[in-house]
Protein backbone atom coordinates (compact mmCIF):
# COMPACT_ATOMS: atom_id res chain seq x y z
CA UNK A 1 0.00 0.00 0.00
CA UNK A 2 1.37 3.47 -1.03
CA UNK A 3 2.32 5.87 1.99
CA UNK A 4 -0.71 8.01 0.92
CA UNK A 5 -3.11 5.82 1.21
CA UNK A 6 -1.86 5.29 4.82
CA UNK A 7 -2.61 9.17 5.58
CA UNK A 8 -5.72 8.98 3.68
CA UNK A 9 -7.36 6.59 5.75
CA UNK A 10 -5.33 7.60 9.06
CA UNK A 11 -6.24 11.49 8.83
CA UNK A 12 -9.98 11.92 9.58
CA UNK A 13 -9.80 9.84 12.85
CA UNK A 14 -6.60 12.02 13.42
CA UNK A 15 -8.48 14.91 12.99
CA UNK A 16 -11.03 13.95 15.02
CA UNK A 17 -9.05 12.59 17.74
CA UNK A 18 -6.94 16.66 17.98
CA UNK A 19 -10.09 18.88 17.15
CA UNK A 20 -12.26 16.81 20.25
CA UNK A 21 -9.30 15.32 22.27
CA UNK A 22 -6.24 16.17 22.30
CA UNK A 23 -6.49 20.12 21.72
CA UNK A 24 -9.00 20.46 24.19
CA UNK A 25 -6.61 18.71 26.74
CA UNK A 26 -3.48 21.20 25.79
CA UNK A 27 -5.84 23.80 26.58
CA UNK A 28 -6.53 22.87 29.70
CA UNK A 29 -3.29 22.25 30.84
CA UNK A 30 -2.24 25.58 29.68
CA UNK A 31 -5.64 26.98 31.41
CA UNK A 32 -4.28 25.69 35.05
CA UNK A 33 -1.16 28.16 34.97
CA UNK A 34 -3.40 30.82 34.63
CA UNK A 35 -5.27 32.80 37.20
CA UNK A 36 -8.01 35.92 36.92
CA UNK A 37 -8.60 39.03 38.29
CA UNK A 38 -11.38 41.04 39.59
CA UNK A 39 -11.95 42.44 36.47
CA UNK A 40 -11.70 38.78 34.77
CA UNK A 41 -8.71 39.31 33.22
CA UNK A 42 -6.12 36.32 33.12
CA UNK A 43 -2.60 36.27 33.75
CA UNK A 44 -0.14 33.84 33.88
CA UNK A 45 0.81 32.69 37.63
CA UNK A 46 2.39 29.27 37.45
CA UNK A 47 1.65 26.63 39.72
CA UNK A 48 -0.04 29.16 42.61
CA UNK A 49 -3.62 27.37 41.88
CA UNK A 50 -1.96 23.99 42.23
CA UNK A 51 -0.56 25.13 45.31
CA UNK A 52 -3.74 26.87 45.96
CA UNK A 53 -5.43 23.60 45.86
CA UNK A 54 -3.29 21.10 47.49
CA UNK A 55 -2.19 23.18 50.76
CA UNK A 56 -4.87 25.94 51.01
CA UNK A 57 -7.42 24.80 53.86
CA UNK A 58 -10.04 26.13 52.19
CA UNK A 59 -9.21 24.50 48.90
CA UNK A 60 -7.34 21.30 50.23
CA UNK A 61 -9.96 20.13 52.58
CA UNK A 62 -12.54 19.39 49.35
CA UNK A 63 -9.72 17.96 47.01
CA UNK A 64 -8.76 15.50 49.61
CA UNK A 65 -12.05 14.90 50.69
CA UNK A 66 -13.13 14.01 47.43
CA UNK A 67 -9.71 12.16 46.46
CA UNK A 68 -10.60 9.37 49.31
CA UNK A 69 -14.07 9.16 48.26
CA UNK A 70 -12.67 8.59 44.52
CA UNK A 71 -10.26 5.91 46.10
CA UNK A 72 -12.97 4.21 48.10
CA UNK A 73 -15.79 4.47 44.81
CA UNK A 74 -12.52 2.85 43.00
CA UNK A 75 -11.85 0.10 45.51
CA UNK A 76 -15.71 -1.35 46.00
CA UNK A 77 -15.92 -1.31 42.15
CA UNK A 78 -12.82 -3.07 41.92
CA UNK A 79 -13.03 -5.61 44.69
CA UNK A 80 -16.80 -6.54 44.09
CA UNK A 81 -17.52 -5.90 40.40
CA UNK A 82 -14.37 -7.49 38.96
CA UNK A 83 -14.81 -10.78 40.83
CA UNK A 84 -18.91 -11.06 40.17
CA UNK A 85 -17.52 -10.40 36.69
CA UNK A 86 -15.36 -13.15 37.02
CA UNK A 87 -17.60 -15.38 38.32
CA UNK A 88 -20.10 -14.79 36.04
CA UNK A 89 -18.20 -15.34 33.14
CA UNK A 90 -16.96 -18.80 34.69
CA UNK A 91 -20.62 -19.99 34.81
CA UNK A 92 -21.71 -18.49 31.81
CA UNK A 93 -19.17 -20.27 29.80
CA UNK A 94 -19.64 -23.38 31.29
CA UNK A 95 -20.37 -25.72 28.72
CA UNK A 96 -24.41 -27.15 28.32
CA UNK A 97 -25.78 -24.27 30.60
CA UNK A 98 -28.63 -23.48 29.34
CA UNK A 99 -30.25 -19.94 28.32
CA UNK A 100 -26.92 -18.76 28.74
CA UNK A 101 -27.44 -15.88 25.90
CA UNK A 102 -30.61 -14.80 27.85
CA UNK A 103 -28.64 -14.42 30.68
CA UNK A 104 -25.71 -12.78 29.26
CA UNK A 105 -28.38 -10.68 28.08
CA UNK A 106 -29.99 -9.53 31.21
CA UNK A 107 -26.88 -9.03 32.69
CA UNK A 108 -25.46 -6.51 30.24
CA UNK A 109 -28.39 -4.66 29.54
CA UNK A 110 -28.24 -2.11 32.55
CA UNK A 111 -25.04 -0.57 30.78
CA UNK A 112 -26.99 0.45 28.17
CA UNK A 113 -29.08 2.23 29.81
CA UNK A 114 -28.59 6.11 30.97
CA UNK A 115 -26.91 6.68 33.82
CA UNK A 116 -28.94 9.33 34.68
CA UNK A 117 -31.86 6.71 34.06
CA UNK A 118 -30.59 4.50 36.56
CA UNK A 119 -30.21 6.93 39.20
CA UNK A 120 -33.28 7.93 39.40
CA UNK A 121 -35.01 4.70 39.44
CA UNK A 122 -32.68 3.19 42.15
CA UNK A 123 -33.22 6.83 43.90
CA UNK A 124 -36.94 6.11 43.74
CA UNK A 125 -36.47 2.36 45.00
CA UNK A 126 -34.39 3.61 48.16
CA UNK A 127 -36.23 6.35 48.60
CA UNK A 128 -37.86 6.47 52.98
CA UNK A 129 -41.08 8.01 51.66
CA UNK A 130 -42.33 6.41 48.11
CA UNK A 131 -39.49 3.84 47.83
CA UNK A 132 -40.01 -0.25 47.72
CA UNK A 133 -37.63 -1.22 49.18
CA UNK A 134 -38.74 -0.89 52.87
CA UNK A 135 -42.27 -2.77 51.67
CA UNK A 136 -39.65 -5.34 50.54
CA UNK A 137 -37.18 -6.30 53.49
CA UNK A 138 -40.60 -5.93 55.46
CA UNK A 139 -41.77 -8.75 52.86
CA UNK A 140 -38.85 -11.19 54.12
CA UNK A 141 -39.06 -9.62 57.55
CA UNK A 142 -35.84 -8.04 57.17
CA UNK A 143 -37.90 -4.67 57.52
CA UNK A 144 -35.27 -3.71 61.00
CA UNK A 145 -32.62 -3.24 58.62
CA UNK A 146 -34.08 -0.57 56.48
CA UNK A 147 -32.41 2.61 56.43
CA UNK A 148 -32.29 6.10 54.36
CA UNK A 149 -29.07 4.79 52.84
CA UNK A 150 -28.53 7.35 50.11
CA UNK A 151 -29.58 9.69 53.16
CA UNK A 152 -26.70 9.38 56.13
CA UNK A 153 -22.67 10.17 55.20
CA UNK A 154 -21.52 6.78 56.56
CA UNK A 155 -23.49 5.07 53.88
CA UNK A 156 -24.32 7.48 50.84
CA UNK A 157 -21.24 7.01 49.16
CA UNK A 158 -20.81 2.75 49.39
CA UNK A 159 -24.73 2.56 48.09
CA UNK A 160 -23.65 4.76 44.76
CA UNK A 161 -20.56 2.69 44.29
CA UNK A 162 -22.85 -0.45 44.72
CA UNK A 163 -25.48 0.77 42.49
CA UNK A 164 -22.58 1.47 39.72
CA UNK A 165 -21.29 -1.93 40.35
CA UNK A 166 -24.63 -3.16 39.48
CA UNK A 167 -24.75 -1.37 36.49
CA UNK A 168 -21.89 -1.78 35.15
CA UNK A 169 -20.83 -5.45 36.16
CA UNK A 170 -21.67 -6.54 32.86
CA UNK A 171 -18.91 -5.05 30.89
CA UNK A 172 -16.27 -6.94 33.06
CA UNK A 173 -18.33 -10.12 32.81
CA UNK A 174 -18.32 -9.73 29.11
CA UNK A 175 -14.25 -9.34 28.38
CA UNK A 176 -13.47 -11.85 30.70
CA UNK A 177 -16.08 -14.06 29.21
CA UNK A 178 -14.67 -13.64 25.74
CA UNK A 179 -11.14 -14.24 27.06
CA UNK A 180 -12.31 -17.74 28.86
CA UNK A 181 -13.80 -18.83 25.15
CA UNK A 182 -10.38 -18.26 23.87
CA UNK A 183 -8.63 -20.67 26.27
CA UNK A 184 -7.16 -23.44 23.67
CA UNK A 185 -9.84 -26.18 24.20
CA UNK A 186 -7.06 -28.90 23.77
CA UNK A 187 -5.23 -27.73 26.83
CA UNK A 188 -8.50 -28.08 28.80
CA UNK A 189 -9.26 -31.62 27.51
CA UNK A 190 -5.65 -32.74 27.99
CA UNK A 191 -6.29 -31.75 31.69
CA UNK A 192 -9.55 -33.70 31.88
CA UNK A 193 -7.89 -36.83 30.57
CA UNK A 194 -5.58 -36.22 33.41
CA UNK A 195 -8.39 -35.93 35.75
CA UNK A 196 -8.18 -32.97 36.59
CA UNK A 197 -11.04 -31.57 38.43
CA UNK A 198 -13.24 -28.47 36.98
CA UNK A 199 -11.71 -25.85 39.80
CA UNK A 200 -8.10 -27.02 39.50
CA UNK A 201 -8.45 -26.58 35.22
CA UNK A 202 -9.75 -23.12 36.01
CA UNK A 203 -7.14 -22.40 38.96
CA UNK A 204 -4.13 -23.41 37.33
CA UNK A 205 -5.12 -23.32 33.44
CA UNK A 206 -7.84 -21.07 32.78
CA UNK A 207 -6.82 -18.15 34.92
CA UNK A 208 -3.43 -17.66 34.11
CA UNK A 209 -4.20 -17.36 30.72
CA UNK A 210 -6.77 -14.60 31.28
CA UNK A 211 -4.50 -12.75 33.58
CA UNK A 212 -3.88 -9.99 30.71
CA UNK A 213 -7.50 -9.74 30.78
CA UNK A 214 -7.87 -9.48 34.14
CA UNK A 215 -5.09 -6.40 34.19
CA UNK A 216 -7.00 -4.58 31.02
CA UNK A 217 -10.08 -4.64 33.49
CA UNK A 218 -8.64 -3.40 36.42
CA UNK A 219 -7.08 -0.77 34.71
CA UNK A 220 -10.10 0.07 33.05
CA UNK A 221 -12.42 0.45 36.12
CA UNK A 222 -9.68 2.58 37.51
CA UNK A 223 -9.80 5.03 34.34
CA UNK A 224 -13.65 4.84 34.77
CA UNK A 225 -14.00 5.56 38.38
CA UNK A 226 -11.39 8.62 38.56
CA UNK A 227 -13.44 9.88 35.33
CA UNK A 228 -17.13 9.14 37.29
CA UNK A 229 -19.81 12.09 37.54
CA UNK A 230 -23.11 11.75 36.35
CA UNK A 231 -24.28 9.14 38.48
CA UNK A 232 -22.99 10.94 41.42
CA UNK A 233 -24.79 14.09 39.79
CA UNK A 234 -27.99 12.74 38.89
CA UNK A 235 -28.83 11.25 42.47
CA UNK A 236 -26.71 13.69 45.01
CA UNK A 237 -26.42 16.76 42.76
CA UNK A 238 -23.25 19.17 42.31
CA UNK A 239 -23.04 19.63 46.05
CA UNK A 240 -22.86 15.68 46.53
CA UNK A 241 -24.40 15.52 49.99
CA UNK A 242 -25.27 14.72 52.64
CA UNK A 243 -22.39 16.95 53.84
CA UNK A 244 -19.87 16.02 50.83
CA UNK A 245 -19.70 12.61 51.70
CA UNK A 246 -20.56 11.25 47.93
CA UNK A 247 -18.58 14.14 46.69
CA UNK A 248 -15.57 13.17 43.69
CA UNK A 249 -12.58 14.46 42.01
CA UNK A 250 -16.16 14.72 39.22
CA UNK A 251 -18.33 16.88 41.07
CA UNK A 252 -15.64 19.17 42.45
CA UNK A 253 -14.28 19.46 39.48
CA UNK A 254 -18.17 20.70 38.14
CA UNK A 255 -18.29 23.10 41.48
CA UNK A 256 -15.00 24.82 40.44
CA UNK A 257 -14.99 25.62 36.93
CA UNK A 258 -19.10 25.86 36.46
CA UNK A 259 -19.52 27.10 40.20
CA UNK A 260 -22.53 26.25 42.45
CA UNK A 261 -25.16 28.29 44.72
CA UNK A 262 -22.58 30.61 46.39
CA UNK A 263 -19.53 29.18 45.07
CA UNK A 264 -18.72 30.94 42.24
CA UNK A 265 -16.94 29.34 39.05
CA UNK A 266 -13.19 29.78 37.80
CA UNK A 267 -12.11 28.61 34.86
CA UNK A 268 -8.65 28.60 35.52
CA UNK A 269 -9.04 26.86 39.19
CA UNK A 270 -11.64 24.22 37.10
CA UNK A 271 -8.51 23.36 35.09
CA UNK A 272 -5.93 23.06 38.11
CA UNK A 273 -8.34 20.40 39.34
CA UNK A 274 -8.80 18.34 35.82
CA UNK A 275 -5.31 18.35 35.42
CA UNK A 276 -4.89 17.24 38.81
CA UNK A 277 -7.06 14.96 37.89
CA UNK A 278 -5.35 13.94 34.63
CA UNK A 279 -2.50 13.35 36.49
CA UNK A 280 -3.94 11.21 39.13
CA UNK A 281 -5.30 8.38 36.36
CA UNK A 282 -2.20 9.24 34.47
CA UNK A 283 -0.18 7.74 37.34
CA UNK A 284 -2.62 4.89 37.57
CA UNK A 285 -1.82 3.82 34.45
CA UNK A 286 1.80 4.33 34.63
CA UNK A 287 2.40 2.40 37.41
CA UNK A 288 -0.07 -0.62 35.75
CA UNK A 289 2.30 -0.39 33.12
CA UNK A 290 5.29 -0.35 34.71
CA UNK A 291 4.40 -2.59 37.63
CA UNK A 292 2.36 -4.97 36.51
CA UNK A 293 1.82 -5.56 32.27
CA UNK A 294 5.14 -5.75 31.84
CA UNK A 295 5.21 -9.17 34.18
CA UNK A 296 2.45 -10.34 32.48
CA UNK A 297 4.59 -9.81 28.70
CA UNK A 298 7.75 -11.63 30.72
CA UNK A 299 4.71 -14.63 31.94
CA UNK A 300 3.63 -15.09 28.19
CA UNK A 301 7.06 -15.04 27.22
Amino acid sequence: MKRWHIVLFLAPAVLIYSVFSALPLLDTLRLGFYATNDTGASHFSGLSNYLTILTDPAWSSAFWNAMGNNFKFFLIHLLIQNPIGLILATLLSLKGLKFARQYRTFIFLPTLLSVVIIGFIWQLILSPLWGVSESMLNAVGLGEYFQPWLGEEGSALITLALISVWQFVGIPMMLIYAALLAVPEDIVEAAHVEGASAWRIFWEIKLPLILPTLGLVTILTYVGNFNAFDLIYSVKGAIAGPNYSTDILGTLFYRTFFGYQSQIGSPTMGAAVATLMFLVILCGVGAYFYFVQRKLTRYEL
